[in-house]
């Protein structure tokens, strides 16, 4: 007789766990695709921008400061010592008022020594007409007197220190016991619609802090596209939301270097003065070079510039190809194509690896002075687009 040997059934903990075995291999298999990500041998779009009308609108925005349109510098006509001060910082004088004395116990003492020399040129003239002598050389005595006496007065009159102008005394360079030497026409020089030039410091400094106007400097690729007239706006740092519209008022025939770096100065007349606005103070000038619209533009980011010619790439039939361009109007965010490029075609991006959207054509502000476009060169120099 054959006996047969029975093996035991398996427990139910053994198919559960062979069951969960099965699951593991089969979800590691589902999810291997998510971790490890596409295939990136797959060829990648370009990025593109479409070639669409707009306005452009180029500026130039620069660093400014606030001062007065109309400035004083009182000076003494005499050197001496100060023996008074009148003026005091923030005071408001009226044109001639007195500012300070020197001390003219000299000046006094000469004008009166002056003054008897020519009492006694004009007794000599007197006994040589009562003699029957002549008196051509005491006459000369007597004009050679009158001249004297007239340069001590003026000593004496420029010991006294006036305001040549009304406004607010904004510096008093000096005290009492200093030595106020002369440095001018008698009562100081004021000046006014001047550039970024200053004139030297007086005794008494006055200024107009009604009429005020902002100097700036611009960067000399930008210099050569200014002309006296043009629009700006002015936005005060310390002022969040204040803004005066401006002109361009000047601009300063000689550059100013500084660490290798050419600007010419500046000067804009505001047309309305912001109430809290006081000299000193910081702003930021956008002037507008120009404005073009309804013209065919790109992305700046689109044209790459090398010496005086431009490209961009042109997406024909799923390809890049490179194309030559004449720009017009040129900004930061976009440029005007004048030829080269149709409405309704598509540039292509530099890859950058980042997310690039069309820029706002309708608005935007101009980036500081002294870019160009991204795409190599400086065409648009340090200015901006709208």
């Amino acid at each position: 007789m054959r006996v047969r040997r029975l093996l035991p059934a398996p427990s139910s903990s053994l198919v559960v766990n062979a069951g969960l075995g099965v699951a593991v291999l089969l979800g590691a298999a589902l999810a291997y695709p998510a971790f490890t990500g596409p295939d990136r041998s797959a060829t990648t779009e370009p990025r593109t921008l479409p070639v669409s009308r707009a306005t452009v609108t180029s500026v130039v925005s620069v660093a400014g400061s606030v001062r007065s349109a109309v400035t004083a510098n009182a000076v003494f006509a005499t050197s001496g010592t100060v023996a008074e001060v009148l003026a005091t910082v923030g005071e408001s004088v009226t044109e001639g008022q007195v500012l300070a004395r020197l001390d003219a116990t000299v000046v006094e003492r000469e004008l009166a020594g002056a003054e008897a020399d020519l009492t006694a040129a004009r007794d000599a003239v007197e006994r040589a007409a009562g003699n029957g002598d002549s008196s051509t050389q005491a006459e000369t005595a007597v004009v050679q007197a009158e001249l004297a006496v007239a340069e001590a007065r003026e000593r004496v009159d420029g010991a006294t220190l006036t305001a040549p102008m009304a406004g607010t005394v904004v510096a008093v360079n000096g005290g009492v016991g200093d030595s106020g030497d002369a440095g001018g026409s008698t009562g100081g020089t004021a000046t006014g619609g001047s550039s970024t030039g200053s004139t030297s410091a007086g005794f008494v400094q006055i200024a107009d802090l009604d009429r005020l106007e902002v100097s700036a400097g611009i960067p000399e690729a930008d210099a050569t596209s200014l002309t006296v007239g043009m629009p700006a706006t002015v936005s005060w740092n310390a002022l969040p939301g204040t803004t005066a519209g401006a002109r361009l008022a000047a601009v300063d025939p000689n550059a100013t270097v500084t660490n290798d770096v050419v600007t010419y100065g500046i000067t804009l007349s505001l047309d309305d003065r912001p109430e809290a606005a006081r000299p000193g103070q910081s702003v930021q000038v956008t002037i507008s070079l120009g404005t073009a619209e309804n013209v065919v533009a790109v992305s700046a980011l689109a044209v790459t510039s090398t010496g005086n010619r431009y490209t961009v790439s042109v997406l024909e039939d799923g390809a890049p190809v490179v194309r030559s361009v004449e720009l017009g109007l040129q900004g930061d965010q976009l440029v005007e194509v004048t030829t080269g490029l149709r409405e309704g075609e598509r540039v292509v991006l530099p890859s950058t690896g980042g997310t690039d959207t069309q820029p706002d054509t309708d608005g935007g502000r101009g980036r500081p002075a002294g870019g160009g476009l991204p795409g190599g060169g400086a065409p648009g120099g340090g200015r901006g687009s709208r």
